[in-house]
């Protein structure tokens, strides 16, 4: 995949996405997560292409070459959700695929429990699915690590985070993509971390990047973010409250669609919650899982770490929606 393709501006919901776009036939949206771009589904917009789909690949709102709105509610989980139905509208389609990676995972299951006659099916990765809780995810955060540092708890501020990741935009980069990838040591997150300290000071750069990874990938997400900044990405996360205050249609909601999970063994996500399976909870609440595949020795970044075997997954679940209705 070059890294300049020909994008698309495509103006939905009150913003302006730049997308890849390529390909005809059914609708497929991927949607990417934090800290990346459109740059991070590289190795499978080709052959899902190829397969005989049209492949709309955004930048999210607040990332590379999309608009970054300044309000933090400006990135909610409504908001971004409604980027998603508009993008399929604009393609002039009732129903659409959709892929999605680390934020992106929330936004697709959501959008999937909240409007199923929009969606044909979906896949999410590394993040499982789970409906509306007891309380809001931050407050969960709070509750599970309090008195310890927690990367979700350290950016509720504005500014702090920014400054840090802003300063050196490729050191950050680097050490965030390392600590998150199966070829990292264990034991790289410390538990007696407190919540005063930053994220990336104790973080190694490595001095060889993994084999996944370029110096020419880190590059282009340099060039990203130079033109973004860090502050529309890092509100994603300071709406969690507002999500579960606002989005009570997710309580008790079940994916109803047929769906498809994809995760590294090694992704420290699937162990935020201590003595909880977060699969099996997943699990519970999917109607129709037609793919559950979790990769030894991979990590967060698993489109990525393992293109080849994530995107024959992706396109074995696409051949089950031709199989059945």
């Amino acid at each position: 995949m070059p890294i300049s393709p020909a994008f698309q501006t495509i103006r939905t919901n009150g913003v302006n996405l730049r997308c890849v776009v390529e390909g005809d036939g059914p609708l497929v949206l991927m949607i990417h997560g934090w800290p990346e771009s459109w740059y991070s589904w590289r190795h499978q917009i080709g052959p899902v292409r190829d397969a005989g789909y049209r492949v709309v690949v955004p930048d999210v709102r607040g990332y590379g070459g999309s608009d970054a709105p300044p309000a933090v509610e400006d990135y909610d989980m409504e908001s971004l959700i409604g980027d998603v139905l508009g993008l399929i509208d604009h393609f002039g389609e009732r129903q659409a695929i959709l892929f999605g990676h680390d934020w992106g995972a929330p936004i697709v299951w959501n959008t999937t429990a909240l409007h199923p006659d929009r969606i044909r099916a979906m896949a999410g990765l590394s993040v499982p699915y789970s409906p509306r809780g007891k309380m809001s995810s931050i407050d969960l955060w709070r509750q599970i690590y309090a008195g310890r540092f927690f990367y979700q708890l350290y950016f509720q501020e504005p500014g702090p985070a920014e400054a840090e990741f802003e300063a050196d935009i490729r050191t950050a980069l680097r050490k965030i993509y390392y600590a998150g990838c199966g070829d990292s040591p264990k034991g790289l997150f410390r538990s007696d971390k407190l919540p005063g300290e930053r994220m990336l000071e104790d973080l190694p750069d490595p001095a060889t990047l993994p084999g996944w990874l370029t110096e020419r990938d880190i590059d282009y997400y340099v060039s990203q973010f130079q033109k973004s900044g860090f502050r529309g990405p890092l509100n994603r996360y300071r709406n969690q409250q507002r999500d579960w205050d606002r989005l009570t249609a997710l309580s008790g909601a079940r994916i109803t669609r047929p769906a498809c999970f994809i995760a590294g063994r090694r992704d420290g996500v699937l162990k935020f919650v201590p003595n909880f399976d977060l699969v099996e909870n997943m699990k519970r609440w999917t109607d129709d899982l037609r793919v559950c595949e979790i990769i030894d020795g991979a990590g967060h970044w698993i489109q990525q770490e393992r293109p080849a075997q994530v995107t024959a997954l992706l396109l074995g679940f696409l051949a089950t929606l031709r199989e059945k209705p």
